[in-house]
């Protein structure tokens, strides 16, 4: 009896099984009763007490129940996942890697600005479930935290205080430690330290199928933009994280498309993810 068309059913239902398992891990989506919130200190003492718990890399937490919209949406950020850009958005990514893996679209996986690396690493299981080879997942971000405002050179940028946002500066040791927790540092991951403006231009990507951006501001946006979408293949994706989040991002993605004549159809995640698939 040939058992080929039942194992590879139970090949394909274990495949789903782990990337879902994956993204409910990189989403901290596994305990849904409860989470840890960061608690804010009322009064001298309490603050005192954050202050020196804060010099040693502690914080006080508090047990909070669980809110599944701000789950589902990624409207929060999470003390302990891997990332915080919800499940709606992870589902997304799922869906273009998925769609260019079978359309045979040329190219690499980037994500620009990476946190924790989740979504990187969400990256690279669907990769290892697909038994893909010959693609490799780039993981870009200062590692630092986000930069200093330009406001000369990109106005849209004033005020911006992303760079005053300690929690965001995650080192490029805590996000290849997440990697190998998972299994998922090898070497179809590369990691691009430094300011986008710096790495990728001379970033030695040939292709790309997918480019996940969410660098928050509008010089991030379009440093990213300006470097990786020549090398987008037709039928690829562009993801866009802070659209709606953030009003000089969403400014970037309208100058940019305006400026290079981009008519592709820009379709909405959520509440601030937005996507396009490249059609020439």
């Amino acid at each position: 009896m040939d058992n080929t068309p039942r194992l590879a059913t139970a090949s394909n239902e274990i495949g789903s099984l782990y990337i879902e398992l994956v993204k409910k891990c990189v989403a901290d989506l596994m305990y849904e009763h409860s989470e840890l919130v960061p608690v804010v200190p009322h009064g001298l003492v309490r603050h005192l007490i954050a202050r020196l718990l804060a010099r040693r890399g502690l914080q006080i937490v508090r047990r909070s129940p669980v809110d599944p919209e701000t789950r589902l949406n990624g409207s929060h950020w999470p003390l302990v996942a891997h990332t915080m850009i919800g499940k709606s958005r992870l589902d997304n990514l799922q869906d273009c890697i998925k769609d260019v893996l079978i359309s045979d679209v040329p190219g690499d996986l980037i994500e620009t600005g990476v946190w924790r690396g989740g979504a990187t690493i969400f990256m690279r299981a669907i990769l290892r479930t697909f038994g893909v080879t010959d693609r490799k997942v780039w993981v870009a971000d200062s590692f630092e935290g986000v930069p200093p405002p330009d406001p000369v050179k990109y106005p849209r940028d004033y005020g911006d205080e992303h760079h005053t946002v300690a929690s965001l500066a995650v080192s490029l040791e805590e996000v290849m430690a997440n990697f190998a927790r998972y299994g998922l540092l090898d070497d179809q991951v590369q990691f691009l330290k430094g300011w986008f403006r710096d790495t990728l231009p001379r970033a030695p990507i040939d292709k790309v199928a997918v480019m996940r951006l969410d660098g928050d501001m509008y010089e991030s946006t379009m440093d990213a933009f300006t470097s990786l979408y020549p090398r987008l293949s037709v039928g690829g994706y562009v993801i866009i994280d802070d659209y709606g989040a953030v009003p000089a991002c969403k400014r970037a993605v309208h100058d940019f498309r305006q400026g290079n004549r981009i008519e592709d159809a820009l379709m909405p995640i959520d509440w601030t993810g937005v996507y396009w698939k490249r059609s020439q």
